[in-house]
């Protein structure tokens, strides 16, 4: 049979199994996961068949990355990793708002979707829970999607997905935002648990799961990539994500949830009528949330000078860089630069805002713990960076805290 009288699927698995019998096979390499993110059995199911589609011989190792999950990892630890525990890394979560774009790092396709979602109780629960708290996972992307969508709320913040989705499971919060691939393992562990799923409405939300590579290892990268897509054609990805694969929850009626054995989905927008929030400031009353204002309160851009730059820039680097990237890219924390964090205009978040956030929450570990003027002056280096110009007066933390006007990009971007 010739190769153009076939499908096309099939001509794709041909034409893949092809280059992986000419291609050199190097020397074994070891595939390293995150022990503690929900999705490492997955990850390593994957790993295993695209290695072994790959032809490459390859061992799976667990603890190279010690105890830690996704979240909170630098580019310098991965370079490190892969420079002397690893080769490759299964399971990194790749955001278009995250993307830890770096010349000495390289990623594959994606091989699994794996967004942040809104999660509840399905309707038939009768555990009585408290109205209006929102539980998330402390200084992960959940907490800042959680303050963007549900204004006013009071937030539970966990240490770990799997006790976000507990949160809501034991009644201790009345829904939750969490990265989904915890879902599933928390309903792996839990099968009696019954819970609705909604859409949320954040370009923090999308995530996909990735293999990262040294940029030296190029040719394992293409090998990789190509096995992913000879098992993308053939089916073989598919049944191995199965159980994982994100539900299409856009698509569900506003009127009629998609009903499965094990969750019942129901469109968030259509659940929860919110609305955008064009404009919105900080308020510590609400418990970390950011409040509805006055739509499109202008303001005035608070004024800022040189040296706060410079100071702002150096903290930066030493507390902030490690989940934000160097050059504000984002790495498993969002990019703080570019139109997900500024737009050109209609943005939905306020610069008081952002610094009260900031001053509340963060750096991860050690929440609220630096100086006033020190969140002022890292402020000062963001709105640099987004395009805003230094003048002579020097923002102070009570100016920041208190201004109104939309974190748009500056003239200067």
């Amino acid at each position: 049979m010739k190769i153009s009288s076939l499908p096309l699927a099939a001509a794709s698995v041909f034409a893949a199994g092809a280059f992986l019998a000419s291609a050199p096979v190097p020397a074994a390499v070891r595939v390293c996961t995150f022990p503690g993110s929900p999705s490492a059995s997955l990850d390593r199911a994957v790993a295993r068949e695209a290695f072994k589609r790959a032809r490459i011989d390859a061992s799976i190792v667990s603890d190279a990355l010690g105890s830690s999950d996704d979240d909170g990892v630098s580019l310098k630890e991965l370079r490190r990793a892969l420079a002397s525990r690893c080769d490759v890394i299964a399971g990194f979560p790749r955001s278009p708002t995250a993307n830890a774009a770096s010349p000495e790092l390289q990623f594959s396709r994606g091989y699994l979707r794996a967004d942040y979602v809104d999660l509840s109780m399905a309707a038939s629960s009768s555990t009585p829970r408290p109205a209006n708290v929102v539980a998330a996972t402390y200084a992960s992307p959940a907490q800042l999607i959680a303050v963007q969508q549900f204004s006013g709320a009071r937030l539970d913040l966990e240490n770990t997905p799997e006790l976000t989705v507990a949160a809501v499971a034991g009644g201790r919060a009345q829904r939750a935002i969490v990265w989904y691939p915890a879902v599933v393992a928390y309903r792996r562990s839990h099968p009696e648990q019954r819970f609705e799923l909604g859409a949320t409405r954040s370009v923090y939300a999308q995530w996909h799961l990735v293999f990262a590579f040294d940029a030296k290892r190029a040719g394992l990268h293409e090998r990789i990539d190509k096995a992913l897509a000879a098992m993308q054609a053939d089916g073989r990805l598919a049944a191995l994500t199965r159980d994982w694969d994100l539900p299409a929850l856009a698509e569900a009626a506003a009127d009629r949830p998609v009903h499965r054995p094990e969750l019942a989905y129901r469109d968030g927008a259509a659940r929860y009528a919110f609305g955008a929030v064009r404009a919105a400031t900080y308020d510590p009353s609400t418990g970390g949330a950011f409040v509805r204002v006055a739509a499109g309160s202008p303001g005035d851009t608070p004024a800022f000078d040189h040296a706060q730059i410079e100071h702002g820039k150096r903290l930066y680097a030493s507390a902030c860089a490690k989940c934000h990237g160097a050059s504000l890219q984002g790495v498993t924390a969002p990019a703080l630069t570019g139109p997900a964090f500024a737009p050109a205009s209609n943005s939905h978040l306020t610069i008081g805002g952002i610094f009260g956030y900031m001053s509340t929450n963060m750096p991860a570990d050690r929440p609220g713990k630096l100086k006033p003027q020190d969140y002022a002056d890292i402020m000062a280096f963001l709105l640099y960076s987004n395009g805003y110009r230094p003048k002579t007066e020097k923002l102070t933390a009570d100016v920041a805290r208190a201004s109104v006007t939309p974190l748009n990009a500056g003239p200067g971007q």
